[in-house]
């Protein structure tokens, strides 16, 4: 498994306003949007690509282009949705499949609620989008799902925060990733928040969930 934490000043830059916790949800939003595309940067260097030959409008050359099948990007649902428009801004012919995660807050453990992906992802290079890797269960238990129905390769993490208990527990699985984000923090805390973290990745992109009667 390799960490790639991407050293840049912007991207540092739209981190620190991240964290802040006096930004409202738009300059959050927007912000997630404009770090992912960051990190997607880096994080697409092994794209598939094959040779072209192709025309210009003054002669013959060469070049490259996204072989099939498409890659496949999986955003974490819910927070996991604001990542999807700054992934896609670099692969726009990417197919999109969605998983959504439900981590109980007693036991910490992952359950899935929702899922739409191929039954057949055999040949097909998976990005993951999940912007807190915290205690890496909902993580594990999404990139197990996509090796049991058939990704090949390594599969690629896209993840604003990173905690050092998460990226262990991922080891601790042997799973194949590429983990790339903005920073690894300190630790969890008793409530498994990333310390000093940025709060709920969810919450802070799209309100609170209103509680039930």
């Amino acid at each position: 498994m390799r960490i790639h934490v991407v050293d840049h000043p912007l991207v540092s830059h739209k981190l620190t306003n991240l964290r802040d916790e006096t930004t409202d949800s738009p300059t959050f939003r927007r912000l997630v949007d404009q770090l992912v595309t960051l990190l997607a940067y880096e994080a697409t260097r092994d794209v598939r690509v094959g040779p072209v030959d192709i025309v210009t409008p003054v002669g013959p050359t060469s070049g490259v282009r996204l072989t099939d099948p498409q890659p496949l990007v999986v955003p974490i649902l819910r927070a996991g949705l604001g990542m999807l428009d700054g992934m896609m801004r670099l692969l726009p012919t990417a197919e999109v499949g969605f998983l959504g995660m439900m981590r109980n807050e007693e036991t910490l453990q992952a359950s899935t609620y929702a899922e739409r992906l191929p039954d057949d992802l055999s040949g097909r290079q998976c990005y993951v989008l999940d912007p807190m890797l915290a205690t890496g269960g909902s993580l594990a238990h999404t990139c197990q799902l996509l090796l049991e129905r058939g990704a090949t390769g390594t599969i690629i993490v896209v993840c604003v925060l990173a905690a050092p208990e998460g990226i262990a527990l991922l080891k601790a699985n042997g799973l194949d990733l590429a983990i790339y984000t903005a920073a690894v923090d300190e630790h969890l805390n008793e409530h498994a928040f990333i310390v000093p973290g940025l709060g709920d990745a969810g919450d802070r992109q799209f309100g609170s969930p209103a509680s039930s009667s």
